[in-house]
This record gives C-alpha cells, structure tokens and sequence, in this order.
C-alpha cells in the first residue's frame, strides 16, 4: 500500500516545460539589382497550346511582341499583355520570329522548311521564301538592314537572302549539325554568328568570297542560343548547363563561363538595368533561362550572377523589351510569363529650390498639337541616325539680278544691268547667252547714248584681254556698223571711239613688239636644242 502511494506521488508531480520560442523570420537584405527585378508585376498569358519557341519584340513603340507557338504567330501588347493579332498563315509549327529595325515587317520561319515575311498591320504574307530542304530554325533581320534577311536549319547551310527578289544570295556552308541559332552583328550589317549543334560558332562576313566563316569558337556542347552584346566585340553562348562569353576582337578568346543552372539552357538574351534615360540604361545585363525553371540574371561586367527567379516549368525562350519596361519568357507547356515594371506614383521630374524652401515641380511642355505651329516644325533639329536615309534638300541659289531678269525674258535690262556691275565675267556671260537667243545685236540697237557708253568704256577696257578678245572684237564692228550715227552725233561717244582706237593700236604696237622678239629668240632656241 506504502509502495502504491509512493509511485502515486511520483506520478502526479508535474515537472517544469520549458516553452518553444518561435522562430525568427529571416529577412533576406535585397540588393538594389533584386529591388529592380522585383518590381517587374507579374502576369501570366496562360493557354497557347505548346511551347513557347521564340520571343521577339518589335523595336519600335508601342514594342509588340510575337510569340511563336505551335503552327500560329500571336502579337501580344507589351504594356496590357492582350492579343493584337494572330497571324495563321503557317502549314507547320512555327519555329522562329523576327522583326525588321522599322517594326513594319516580321519574319518567320516553320518546320517545313519556309520563311515568310509579313506586314505587321494587314497580317499579310508578302514574301515566301523556301529553299532549305529541312526545317529551319532561325531567321534574323539584320539591325542596320531593311532588304535582307539570315536563316538557318536543321540542313546545316545557313542562307543570306535578298528578300525583295525572293533569292539565295548566299549559301553559307561549314557547320557538320543542325543550326539552331544565329544573331546579326550590331555594328555592321554585313557579320553574323550562327550556332549548331557541332558545338562550334561560327562569324561570317558575307562579302568574304567562297563563303567562309571568318572566325570560329568551340563551345564544347550543342548550341542552343548566341548573340551578341551590344557592343559588338563579345558573343554570348548558350548551351548545355553554361553560358559563355567570348572576346571576337581578341581572337575568340573566351572570357568567362558562368555555370549557374543545372539543366541545358535554352535561350537568352541582353537587358538594360534602370530608367530609359541617364547612365543606369547603360548598364546591361545577360538574361538567361534554362529547364531547371530559372531565370538568371548575369551582370558580365562584374562577371557574376545578380538575380535569380524561378518559374513552375522548363523555359524555353526569353525577350526584354527595348523600353526597358517589359520582359517575357516561354515556358514548355504554353505559359508566358510576362512581367511589367511599375511605375511609382511620385516618379515624376522635381527640381529642389536654390535656396531649399521647398520641392518645386519641374515646368512641362504643352502637349503639341496639329493646331500648333510648333507641331508641323517638330523633328527638324533631329540629328540622323547611321541606319537613316538622308534626302539632303538643295540649297537654294542666290540669283542676280541680271539673271532673274534673263528669267523673265527682260534681255535689254538685264544687259543694262549687269554693265553697271563690276564684274567683267558677268558681263560675257550675259552677252554670251543673248547670243544664243539671237537678242544681242537688237539689245545694242536698242541702247540709248548713255547705255552704249557703258558698252564702250567696257569694251575699250577688256576688248584686248585675251580671255574676252575674240567677243568683243566681232561685238565692236557690229556696234560701229549700227550705230555710226549716233556716235557721229555725241561728243562723249567719240571721246570712247577715240579711247578704244587707241587702246587697239597700243596693243598692236605691244603684239608686234612680242614678234620681234620671237623672231631673235627662235634661232638661238633651235641651235641650243641642236647642241643638245
């Protein structure tokens, strides 16, 4: 009974518990490049049937996409993620898409080996072309080039075409796989790179004879995706689990691999970090997505990996917007995952105060309209781009006044007034041209006593320069012969007779005086050239 009790005792004694503290929540410090991709708004574009495989963005507002998806093209707007259109024209699945540098045309390869050419607003075919014998997997306009076009496929040739003429200008040969990719240099239209699955990309310059590639770079698995950077000098590839750069003026010289996803990286593409304008939009940064489900941001300055985000399927495709305002990503089973940055409520211009006392709003323009005069002067101050065409508007030439008097078929005035100038080669033309009209003689007839002074003080100074000569000599017996009379009857008139009667027999005087020389001189040249 005594042990019944004790073991009660021992039973019912409660010991002490110490309680479970709650763990502290860890608050992961975000860097001002995650605060950046965090605030692109999610949306997803659910229900495309299959797989996303290309993403494009026209370069220009309001920066449509197209996304390439089963045997269809659809154009999304980037700022509502709404469909635009749907262009249906395609017998097989639709490999790849492109626009043009003006946005008005989109290409677009498909399985059976096409490429089409579209115009963007009628969703019209306007160019096939087809002479791969497989499918085709890439097509590119070139950034500086409105009339050609690169493709390649899974036939191994990669074709430069001329997409007016619907015709191969070159067939590019070298690479023993499937091309899978390709991209157009940004600072020359005639370079592009391609990728295949031999593992080598490949540089060629199209204006290189016998159609090889200039440069070549191992990336030691299939390539899936290749570009380049914005400056034109390094190359981004992508394949297997690695993305690699490349130093094209150094050679092919490899800078950097970064090996950050786990399973075969399927595409990628460049963005820019910050606002449209300043600095920060210089700041470019290396998207890449894989089917591990990560998009990885690579800041290849700095040569390391600044964001991460994941997705809940492989991705297949990857396209930022221009803007810098939207990026959108494919994922295998018919899932874009697109992203808007947002816009802060108070992100607006403000200027501090010079002496402090207060935030000042910046002062904005008038929004310009067509009744405006400002509004038909806009652009004018604009300088042109490399790629612009310049239509160069003729000067306008600053007539005389003779010569808008020839216009006018006012020979008489126009004689008078370019003799009262002081421009002896004015005055010959003037003449030259009454010639032709057969105005000449009528204009001298016409003179009255003062004007046929101005004539023959011209005519007394310039008559015996060899340039004006053999005019003047024919105009002086002309105006002798009609005009007799009236220089008989004014003394001023004789008094220019006599000054150019002399003025002829001095010169005579001075071309004889040039004979006799000739003459004592051509001897000793003969005997000196005898001697010789």
């Amino acid at each position: 009974m005594a042990e019944d009790l004790q073991l009660q005792s021992h039973v019912g004694k409660s010991f002490p518990i110490k309680p479970k503290l709650k763990p502290k929540a860890r608050t992961l410090l975000q860097t001002p490049e995650s605060k950046y991709w965090s605030s692109f708004k999610p949306h997803q574009i659910p229900n495309l049937v299959s797989s996303i495989q290309s993403l494009d963005f026209s370069p220009n507002p309001p920066h449509l996409f197209a996304a390439a998806h089963s045997a269809s093209l659809t154009l999304f707007s980037s700022k509502t993620f709404t469909q635009h259109s749907v262009i249906n024209s395609f017998k097989d699945v639709v490999t790849c898409s492109s626009f043009r540098s003006d946005g008005s045309l989109l290409a677009a390869s498909d399985v059976s080996g096409l490429v089409q050419v579209f115009d963007v607003k009628t969703r019209t075919p306007l160019r096939r072309l087809r002479s791969h014998a497989r499918p085709v997997r890439f097509v590119k306009y070139p950034f500086l080039d409105k009339l050609h076009l690169m493709s390649g496929g899974d036939d191994g040739v990669v074709k430069y075409w001329d997409v007016a003429g619907e015709s191969v200008l070159s067939n590019l040969l070298g690479h023993k796989d499937y091309v899978r990719c390709g991209d157009c240099s940004p600072v020359n239209a005639e370079m592009f790179v391609t990728g295949s699955y031999d593992h080598t990309v490949k540089l060629w310059d199209v204006r290189v004879e016998n159609s090889r590639s200039v440069m070549e770079v191992n990336h030691g698995k299939p390539i899936e995706d290749v570009m380049f950077l914005p400056s034109g000098g390094l190359l981004a590839t992508a394949g297997g689990n690695s993305v690699k750069i490349w130093d094209l003026i150094g050679g092919g010289k490899m800078v950097y691999s970064m090996e950050n996803h786990n399973k075969t990286v399927t595409s990628i593409c460049t963005g820019r970090v910050g606002k449209e304008g300043g600095d920060e939009a210089m700041q470019y940064r290396i998207l890449s997505v894989a089917l591990d489900g990560y998009m990885k941001v690579f800041d290849y300055g700095k040569m390391k990996v600044t964001h991460s985000m994941r997705f809940p399927a492989p991705l297949m495709s990857v396209a930022f917007s221009p803007d810098c305002m939207t990026r959108v990503v494919g994922s295998s089973n018919g899932i874009i995952f697109a992203g808007r940055k947002k816009k802060k409520e108070n992100d607006e211009p403000v200027v501090r105060n010079f002496w402090s006392l207060g935030r000042v709003e910046e002062h904005r323009k008038p929004t310009l309209r067509p009744s405006y005069y400002r509004y038909f002067q806009r652009g004018q101050s604009e300088k042109p781009k490399e790629w612009d065409y310049v239509v160069a508007r003729p000067k306008k030439v600053k007539l005389g006044e003779h010569d808008k008097l020839l216009k006018k078929f006012r020979h008489k005035e126009a004689f008078v007034s370019v003799l009262n100038g002081k421009n002896p080669e004015n005055v010959v033309a003037v003449m030259e041209e009454l010639v032709c009209r057969r105005k000449l003689l009528k204009c001298v007839s016409n003179l009255d006593n003062e004007e046929l002074g101005l004539l023959l003080g011209f005519m007394q100074k310039y008559s015996t320069a060899p340039r004006y000569s053999g005019l003047l000599m024919g105009l002086m017996k002309k105006v002798l012969e009609t005009r007799a009379e009236d220089i008989k009857s004014s003394d001023a008139l004789k008094g220019h007779i006599r000054n150019l009667k002399r003025s002829v027999e001095e010169e005579i005087r001075i071309q004889q005086s040039l004979q006799e020389i000739q003459g004592i001189i051509s001897p000793l040249l003969r005997i000196a050239g005898r001697g010789i």
